[in-house]
């Protein structure tokens, strides 16, 4: 799993939506969704990037640092 696709699923199941209510609210497809939590996408465009931190409420350069969330500082 990526960073990126890593941080998207914990802040996306800390929501409480599943893939399919995600991909509804951000107009992203489920399986882009997936492949970006799954790593397959290591690459996603800004563009869809932008529409998911809005969707999960998180401003977008939370979305693109590799730092995780719950590292020890």
């Amino acid at each position: 799993m990526s960073p990126i696709g890593e941080k998207i699923r914990v802040l996306r199941m800390e929501k409480g939506l599943s893939v399919n209510e995600f991909a509804r609210k951000s107009g992203v497809s489920k399986s882009y969704i997936s492949n970006i939590e799954r790593g397959v996408q290591k690459n996603p465009s800004l563009i869809v990037m932008g529409k998911l931190a809005k969707t999960l409420d998180v401003p977008l350069e939370e979305l693109l640092t590799h730092k995780y969330a719950n590292n020890n500082k």
